[in-house]
């Protein structure tokens, strides 16, 4: 008998027929003999009509309101799959994310989670019940409800079977697994059998949108494996693991794009110690994330001073780096929209020689300017005009065969 965490994504339950067909899967999986605890998003587009509604009513509503509000889709989820089991004679239960014991910290909107107290999970399996969790959320320690984040309902089983110690994590979309690249702008993506924690954290964070990035550091640290399979078809889908293929012929397991990219130039920027903490901390204090940051060579003492972020930060962070120019003394301040970036990801990519050649000369010869570059041991990174992400994508893939699949998938 298996203490299984899977969750289900808002695709696989948008309606009354989907949530009837995941009952009737975890009924056989019971039935088998598994413990499940089974987390739950919105159903369908939920979360956007919430979101609409709120506009119609405030132009600025209060974080904490909003995650009220948020929070309550997920609550319709869990309740109708436990209710669907009923009718199945199973017996099920089903919990807010604070009765799961879901701890997060006060940061509406962008929680994270500081504790999972599982003792109502484990008390409601010993009865022999299938536990639904409501994703995507938790509570403070002001008893506050809090929302992890736009598409962080991954967090939550992952989160909950660390503390659990559960066998494994299954999360079921609406693909059957981790491709090689995204199959919508490359026909010819491989679906991959296993990829390294490493890898899939580099991917998630890089813009790949089958798995949230917190969800794979998660599981990272805590040494979690997480299948990502289909919930519209049975298949073995893809491992997240902690194991890595020796020496693997092409190192490039996957290829990540995201379109939603910004950049902003800080121009004339003193050259001297601290200021880069003026500049970054006051972002931080407001929970927006940097990628790659360039600055170029001194040049009488002043220095250009370039950063990547998430579209959906920009108006926001252009008004703090406006005033921390101020203080700082800088010029200009140039913020940017419409920027995209591509990386190709595998272990040992920066180590192997040839790799970043063959990535610039793919580029070069599909007519993509790279207009910023960054590597880490495990990817490379090229920052493009968003027109030009699709294009890259397609190039990079032909270039490095990824259509072929490695001995270790056969």
């Amino acid at each position: 008998m298996a203490l299984i965490v899977q969750k289900y994504g808002g695709t696989s339950v948008a309606d009354a027929d989907r949530i009837k067909h995941v009952a009737q899967r975890l009924a056989a999986r019971h039935a088998a003999g598994d413990k499940l605890v089974v987390v739950v998003s919105a159903m369908g587009s939920t979360t956007n009509e919430l979101l609409q509604l709120a506009a119609q009513v405030s132009d600025h509503p209060e974080a904490r309101e909003l995650d009220v509000l948020l929070s309550t889709g997920e609550m319709v989820t869990k309740t109708l799959v436990a209710m669907a089991l009923h009718t199945l004679d199973v017996e099920a239960v089903s919990l807010t994310g604070a009765q799961a014991g879901l701890q997060t910290d006060t940061s509406h909107g962008r929680a994270r989670i500081l504790a999972v107290e599982p003792a109502r999970i484990e008390r409601e399996l010993e009865r022999g019940r299938v536990v639904i969790v409501a994703g995507f959320q938790g509570i403070s320690e002001e008893l506050e409800v809090t929302t992890l984040g736009r598409g962080a309902s991954d967090i939550t089983p992952v989160a909950l079977a660390a503390a659990l110690k559960a066998k494994q994590c299954e999360i079921y979309t609406d693909v059957d697994g981790i491709y090689s690249a995204d199959p919508r702008i490359e026909p010819n993506a491989r679906r991959l059998r296993d990829i390294s924690y490493e890898e899939m954290l580099e991917l998630s964070s890089l813009g790949a949108r089958v798995l949230h990035p917190r969800a794979a550091e998660l599981a990272m640290v805590f040494n979690i494996p997480v299948v990502v399979a289909s919930s519209f078809e049975e298949g073995t889908g893809t491992l997240i693991h902690g194991g890595v293929t020796m020496e693997q012929f092409n190192k490039v397991r996957g290829i990540a794009d995201d379109p939603h990219v910004a950049k902003i130039t800080l121009r004339g920027v003193p050259d001297q110690p601290g200021i880069a903490a003026a500049i970054f901390e006051p972002l931080a204090e407001h929970h927006i994330s940097v990628d790659t940051i360039v600055q170029n060579a001194s040049v009488e003492r002043l220095t250009d001073l370039t950063f990547t972020l998430a579209s959906s930060d920009l108006s926001a962070a252009t008004k703090i780096v406006k005033e921390a120019a101020k203080q700082i003394g800088a010029g200009e301040v140039i913020a940017e929209d419409h920027v995209g970036k591509v990386s190709i990801v595998g272990t040992g990519i920066q180590s192997a020689p040839g790799y970043a050649a063959r990535m610039f000369r793919a580029l070069s010869e599909a007519g993509i300017n790279m207009e910023m570059i960054s590597t880490s041991e495990i990817r490379i990174t090229c920052i493009m005009q968003e027109t030009d992400v699709e294009k890259a994508v397609r190039a990079l893939h032909a270039t490095f065969e990824m259509e072929k699949a490695e001995a270790s998938e056969l």
